[in-house]
């Protein structure tokens, strides 16, 4: 699997209005290379370290054909929804939840990365997008886009290859993951496989432990 990248987005932190809290989703695209660490893309930052960034969100992925069906659900807000507007880091067409997986290892660049977890919408992109509920309608319909932890640091830029290199987890894709932890009547086992997933996000694991531990516990 290989792929382009076609924008690529930094921002700094700024107050998001009404309220004037800070938050990293005001993004731009940059122009030439720039250097991925292990935190992330130098020069981007985050306003909530409790839920965003760290080594297991260090980048973040978002297709950017989810925008036609924000824009097809809230006309008022279709010349707004476009490619970095939810304050991803890469944008691309042609790849979503389900074509990608928990663990996989891409070379992007110099850079080597892991897709560690999907992105958990927040109130952030009802705000973003002037839209009630936008974010239970990202997560309902699973176009949350992914994050990375970073493996190798290296520079990266608009128009390098996103080259799949390992695949440990070939049955659960992104979307998988999505309908596996919110669906009504989940299997413990189904949550105690996915705990044991490599490459996700220890958080993400603990959480599918202490999921399956207590169906167990209450008979579900």
């Amino acid at each position: 699997m290989s792929i382009t990248i076609d924008q690529l987005f930094i921002g700094r932190v700024q107050p998001m209005l009404p309220e004037g809290g800070p938050t990293g989703i005001y993004k731009a695209a940059v122009a030439g290379r720039v250097m991925l660490t292990s935190s992330g893309l130098e020069g981007d930052e985050q306003g909530d370290l409790r839920h965003h960034g760290g080594p297991h969100k260090a980048l973040h992925h978002y297709p950017v054909e989810h925008y036609v069906l924000l824009a097809e659900e809230w006309p008022h807000c279709a010349g707004l929804a476009g490619a970095g507007v939810l304050g991803e880091n890469i944008s691309t067409r042609g790849l979503t939840e389900h074509d990608v997986f928990i663990g996989d290892i891409y070379r992007i660049g110099e850079a080597r990365v892991q897709l560690s977890q999907p992105r958990s919408p927040c109130w952030k992109i009802d705000r973003r997008l002037g839209a009630d509920k936008a974010s239970r309608f990202v997560e309902a319909a699973g176009i949350t886009g992914w994050y990375y932890r970073v493996l190798t640091p290296g520079t990266i830029a608009a128009g390098d290859r996103i080259e799949l290199e390992e695949r440990p987890n070939p049955w659960l894709s992104v979307a998988h993951y999505w309908d596996s932890i919110t669906a009504h009547r989940p299997d413990p086992a189904l949550f105690r496989r996915i705990a044991e997933a490599p490459g996700l996000a220890p958080d993400k694991a603990e959480r599918c432990r202490d999921r399956a531990a207590w169906l167990e516990q209450n008979g579900a």
